[in-house]
């Protein structure tokens, strides 16, 4: 019984952390799962006591529900697989305080810069 209530909360949490940083209605979830509300909210309060979301009260439709949301989201490789570092030819000798350093090196700088840029288009 513990080990089936355990794999529901990984559900649950699983589908919380796809809705990503917007969350998803807890009514929504329990639908998602077929769970009653009753189990959807004890599993949606156990999460958000073990500090892993946060539970905020909305009104939707006229009628009181919570969304969950995740406090935090898994890292995605994706934000570093262009990073010019990794084919660098002068990484070897890069460090805090050679002539070679991450402070004044002009590639990091333009990665960063786009990836900025990339980031506030698709905000």
């Amino acid at each position: 019984m513990e080990e089936e209530s355990q794999d529901l909360t990984s559900k649950v949490y699983k589908l919380i952390v796809e809705h990503g940083k917007d969350g998803i209605l807890q009514s929504e979830l329990w639908k998602a799962l077929n769970l009653t509300s009753r189990d959807g909210s004890r599993l949606a309060i156990r999460l958000e006591k073990r500090g892993i979301i946060k539970r905020e009260k909305v009104l939707k439709n006229g009628r009181w529900t919570y969304c969950l949301i995740p406090l935090r989201l898994p890292v995605q490789i994706k934000s570093i697989e262009t990073l010019p570092c990794i084919i660098c030819p002068d990484e070897s000798k890069c460090t805090c305080n050679s002539l070679i350093t991450p402070y004044k090196c002009v590639r990091l700088e333009r990665w960063v810069l786009q990836e900025y840029k990339e980031k506030q288009i698709n905000e």
